[in-house]
């Protein structure tokens, strides 16, 4: 005698070795013998051979029919043996029973299950939700394959189109056109971004790296919403003083202007004027949002997006021809160049010009004031504010830009919107020149006055601090080690950042004797270091890999095939001439800062990958430089 049992969840057979009343041993066709129970046993049979009875049966059960099973079965609970002889109009055999417990338990959208061989055909109504879900499976696996088809040959289905950004960036992996994007992913080897590229689904390389960012930082899209442009109600009074600012040619925010007055027999007052937002935003008004959202100018080579909309930088940037209101810091200089007294005001700066580096720098360095400058507008208030920035940089003890540094400049020509159209020039300038140095100490001077001013009136700010190497934000008063400053708050910039503008907001109510915005311990002052530390970041990131891309295309615009490089740390080095960093594993093992030839070999203008293959190492110069050593540096305004 033999069995039909149900183990694990498969139904199996076997000959019977010993009977039991709860029990049975059995023995499987391979000759296994296991102990089951006897209410695990379905049928009892006599024939054909337990190897046989699943085989005949699954034949048997391909030609039955469920739906024409589920008419003929009531709507009581059943057992598969007593309704096998009516669908067979005979008694059954073994084969026939197991037939219809095959196709009975294939079917559970007919029949649902009540125990061991028991079942119960589904209700009417439930019965066509459940084949209507799967038609739309069915369907659904149709279209899926459709459109793997298409992309393996490269036709965009027309699903994807609407969708694009969120395929590229954020895929909800449980649609169906994100579940063929990654089947046909396998199929063809590529990766999501390059089938899709491949596809014509990406615009631009370009286009593919900004709308990331756009979709992460930006996701209500860059344009500002309508409202009043603000007025400065306070009547400021005027300063008798010739400003000046120091800019690159693409600066529209323009923060700083300096201003020079002779004060014979004592030395000098200097002016350090910033422009001021704050007068004109107050805190929680709508322009306040705008500028809390954003937290910061975006960069990037060609463009920008501003942290406040154009109608307002014009009104406060600290533009030629106008008088325009500021918050100044008086410096009274000794003949020696010590400070020895300051004084902060809020008054209304006439600017006099707006002096650019492309113009003043071939004019304006340290080959020229070693030779003694020829006539130009502005050239003794520069020599005398760049003899005052050496004596702040000495007083220091730390250099304000990192000598044997270079700065990039990129320009782009053409219109960005079609960045591959566009041709791209990377000027390198070194950093430390005199204009640099001038700007960058007296930024200094400004922020840690400033910021030693908030500290003694214990108005809250926050302030940039560097202890232990680590550079962090922070609502207490703590040295910048790197500057050799007691503390460091940001407050030259408001136009362009947040915190710039937060504590411009303290420092005029400072000044007025008025209670400030943000009390000490306030969650909305924390909130706002927090946010702008992660989005600052996250800015800083973007400019750099959109630098990355514009090096990438000037490599490609060039036709460069070969190019010497500096070796850094881990197989990186840092190619001549850009502000580019790649891996080599190619190149042997070598000092940091020794030169070495490589082999452009491949550009990938999605992932801003560059390969590059190790050629041979040329003479390393006198001075060997850490090619990774910048990236520690800190870089102040």
């Amino acid at each position: 005698m033999q069995v039909l049992f149900e183990e694990d969840g498969a139904f199996r057979t076997a000959a019977i070795v010993a009977d039991n009343d709860s029990s049975l041993q059995v023995e499987a066709a391979s000759g296994k013998r296991s102990k089951i129970k006897a209410a695990s046993v379905l049928l009892r049979f006599s024939e054909p051979a337990p190897a046989a009875l699943l085989d005949d049966a699954e034949r048997l059960a391909a030609g039955i029919e469920p739906d024409f099973l589920w008419e003929c079965l009531g709507d009581e609970e059943f057992s598969f043996a007593e309704v096998a002889g009516e669908y067979f109009g005979h008694a059954a055999t073994a084969v026939e029973a197991t037939a219809l417990l095959l196709a009975l338990h294939a079917a559970p959208v007919y029949f649902h299950r009540k125990g061991r061989g028991r079942f119960r055909r589904a209700p009417a109504d439930i019965l066509q939700a459940a084949l209507a879900g799967l038609e739309r499976k069915r369907q659904q696996a149709l279209s899926i394959a459709r459109m793997v088809e298409e992309l393996k040959s490269f036709t965009l289905p027309t699903e994807f189109r609407p969708m694009i950004s969120q395929l590229l960036y954020k895929p909800e992996r449980s649609r169906s056109e994100a579940r063929a994007l990654d089947e046909a992913c396998r199929a063809t080897g590529l990766s999501a971004v390059h089938l899709l590229a491949r596809c014509g689904a990406i615009r631009s390389p370009h286009d593919y790296h900004l709308q990331r960012f756009l979709l992460d930082s930006f996701p209500q899209g860059v344009g500002f919403p309508p409202g009043e442009a603000p007025v400065v109600n306070a009547a400021l009074p005027r300063a008798e003083v010739r400003a000046f600012s120091i800019d690159d040619a693409a600066t529209t925010e323009i923060d700083d202007a300096f201003s020079l007055q002779a004060m014979p027999g004592l030395g000098w007052r200097v002016g350090i004027h910033i422009a001021a937002p704050s007068l004109g935003i107050a805190p929680g008004s709508p322009l306040d949002a705008v500028a809390r959202s954003r937290l910061s100018t975006v960069y990037m080579p060609g463009s920008k997006i501003t942290m406040l909309p154009d109608a307002v930088v014009d009104l406060f940037t600290l533009s030629s021809g106008r008088d325009c209101p500021a918050l100044s810091l008086y410096l009274t200089v000794s003949p020696e160049f010590e400070i020895t007294a300051h004084e902060s005001r809020l008054e209304l700066v006439p600017v006099l010009a707006n002096l650019r580096h492309h113009d003043i720098e071939p004019l304006f360095n340290e080959q020229t004031i070693a030779a003694g400058l020829s006539e130009f507008p502005f050239r003794d208030e520069l020599l005398t504010l760049w003899q005052l920035a050496n004596a702040c940089e000495g007083r220091r003890g730390k250099p304000s830009a990192m000598q044997g540094q270079h700065d990039y400049n990129f320009r782009v020509e053409g219109d960005i919107a079609d960045a591959e159209a566009c041709r791209i020039e990377i000027a390198v300038r070194q950093r430390g020149s005199p204009l640099d140095k001038l700007v960058a100490e007296l930024m200094i001077v400004a922020n840690s006055t400033w910021g030693g001013l908030l500290a003694q009136r214990g108005i809250a700010a926050i302030y940039r601090v560097q202890t232990g190497g680590k550079v962090r934000m922070s609502t207490s008063p703590q040295a910048h080690e790197g500057l050799g400053v007691k503390q460091y708050a940001w407050s030259t910039s408001p136009l362009r950042r947040y915190v710039d503008l937060l504590n411009q907001w303290q420092l005029v109510a400072c000044l007025r004797g008025e209670t400030p915005p943000f009390a000490a311990r306030s969650e909305s002052l924390f909130a706002a270091l927090r946010d702008f530390e992660l989005t600052y970041a996250a800015y800083a990131d973007f400019q750099r890999s959109m630098e990355r891309y514009w090096c990438l295309r000037w490599l490609r615009q060039q036709g460069i095939e070969t190019i010497e490089a500096s070796v850094g740390r881990e197989n990186l080095a840092r190619l001549d001439g850009l502000p580019l960093v790649v891996r080599v594993p190619s190149a042997p093992e070598l000092k940091s800062g020794q030169r070495i030839r490589l082999r452009l070999e491949s550009i990938d203008f999605l992932t801003l990958e560059l390969a590059c293959r190790y050629l041979e190492t040329v003479r390393a110069p006198a001075a060997l430089l850490d090619a990774a050593e910048a990236d520690a540096l800190e870089v102040v305004d």
